[in-house]
């Protein structure tokens, strides 16, 4: 399989999300990651079809609009049903994916500079559910930066 098709692997994604696209963490959040990754990626130099897949599924197993501990498992878990048929990847990136998702929630450190962006670009969609963001738990050095920006810091 050459290339992705963004637009079936959306639709397919959002058929099966049980909290339905009006979700908080739902399609337009994960169109906010994607787009806050897309403009951290030029700085971080992170890989941008991980950055556009992992904006997708991080959240997209989430069965409640509060903690839902195992999510980003699920979401990596959907990821794996979903390779070979709406996308695919080297094993390696394929991994990358798997980690950014699984642990996007609870790991404080990014081993990889391309989950770090994946990270921050969903902290830095915070504010939609009333939280700033905090530039101690950003990953990449741009972040942080723009954290402190948003913040006045």
């Amino acid at each position: 399989m050459t290339g992705i098709d963004y637009p079936k692997l959306w639709a397919a994604v959002i058929a099966q999300f049980p909290l339905g696209e009006h979700s908080i963490h739902g399609p337009t959040h994960w169109k906010q990651v994607e787009k806050n990754g897309l403009y951290l990626a030029p700085k971080t130099c992170a890989d941008k079809t991980i950055i556009k897949l992992f904006s997708v599924f991080h959240d997209s197993c989430r069965q409640n609009e509060s903690i839902d501990n195992g999510h980003g498992s699920r979401g990596a878990e959907l990821a794996k049903d979903m390779r070979g048929i709406y996308f695919n990847l080297p094993d390696e990136a394929f991994e990358m994916l798997l980690y950014a998702c699984t642990y996007h929630t609870s790991r404080k450190k990014a081993p990889d500079v391309t989950i770090g962006t994946c990270w921050d670009a969903d902290r830095l969609d915070l504010p939609r559910v009333l939280i700033q963001p905090d530039p101690k738990r950003m990953q990449t050095a741009y972040g942080k930066q723009l954290v402190r920006n948003l913040n006045g810091l």
